[in-house]
């Protein structure tokens, strides 16, 4: 799911997972042996980019060797060693791992400085003219321990809020 949403606005995200998931028997999520055994060409169908269907499927290709921790296993496994196994993956950054780590398995501890929402957030919330640098962020949020995804919502609320400021001042966000 987090390599749906990488650069995309989340209506559209949501629309190709949609089509993705239509493609498969059970209506739901594939399994990795599922979705390597499907063409690239209806992956490509739902509205992926060739980059993200190489993505989902070294992802799969992963997952079955064991590269990917799945259920109990990635439970067990502190954030950073996540972030560490998924990145060796095409088309996976830390920010998609930061991500998983916040909406998928409820981290408690997250970040991500590298996203422009936090970023953007921390400068309107600390009075900044300009957009800090991830790691301005990253130093400041070392207080926020060990609830630094709290922060991180508090951040993009502060981001949104803003948005909605804006609109109704009719200044162009």
């Amino acid at each position: 799911r987090a390599i749906a949403y990488q650069q995309l606005h989340e209506k559209a995200a949501e629309s190709i997972l949609r089509r993705f998931v239509a493609l498969f028997p059970t209506g739901r999520f594939p399994r990795p042996a599922d979705l390597l055994a499907m063409n690239e060409q209806a992956i490509r169908g739902a509205g992926f980019s060739q980059a993200k269907v190489s993505a989902l499927r070294d992802l799969a290709a992963r997952t079955l060797d064991g590269t990917v921790p799945t259920g109990a296993i990635v439970r067990k496994l502190d954030d950073e060693a996540i972030i560490e196994r998924l990145v060796a993956v095409r088309g996976i950054g830390r920010w998609t791992v930061e991500m998983l780590l916040i909406f998928q398995l409820g981290r408690p501890d997250v970040l991500p400085v590298d996203d422009f929402g936090v970023r953007n957030g921390f400068r309107i919330a600390y009075g900044r003219r300009s957009m800090p640098m991830p790691k301005e962020v990253r130093r400041y949020g070392e207080r926020w321990k060990p609830y630094r995804t709290a922060a991180a919502w508090y951040l993009w609320r502060a981001a949104d809020q803003a948005k909605v400021v804006k609109k109704a001042a009719g200044i162009n966000a």
